[in-house]
């Protein structure tokens, strides 16, 4: 394949073995203010099509999991943020194989949760 039509990701699906794929996709959807969510729905709906591209690198649909948990909680605030604690957990039980999301720099944030 010529790597000028190489996606943006490359060839990125050559690096996942079966022991990846025998694990869950998770696909995160970073939180949000309330005011957000409402006033810029394009913005929350774009995460979930990282699904398509979780199946595309090889995941069957069925393993695809959404985790949207946070959505509408800002991260600035002391509030429980229950679904990055919920991939943490899997991440760490070793049920995942792949994360995806967009804006992953938001798991870095600190605070509680």
């Amino acid at each position: 394949m010529n790597a000028k039509l190489l996606p943006p990701w490359g060839r990125s699906q050559d690096k996942f073995r079966s022991s990846h794929l025998d694990r869950a996709a998770v696909v995160y959807v970073p939180q949000s203010t309330r005011q957000q969510v409402v006033e810029h729905a394009e913005s929350t709906r774009m995460p979930y099509r990282l699904i398509e591209r979780a199946v595309v690198l090889g995941w069957a649909r069925s393993r695809v999991e959404v985790i949207d948990d946070d959505l509408g909680c800002s991260a600035a605030v002391a509030e429980p943020r229950t679904g990055f604690a919920k991939l943490v957990t899997e991440v760490t039980l070793g049920r995942v194989g792949l994360v995806v999301g967009v804006e992953m720099s938001r798991l870095a944030r600190t605070g509680r949760g």
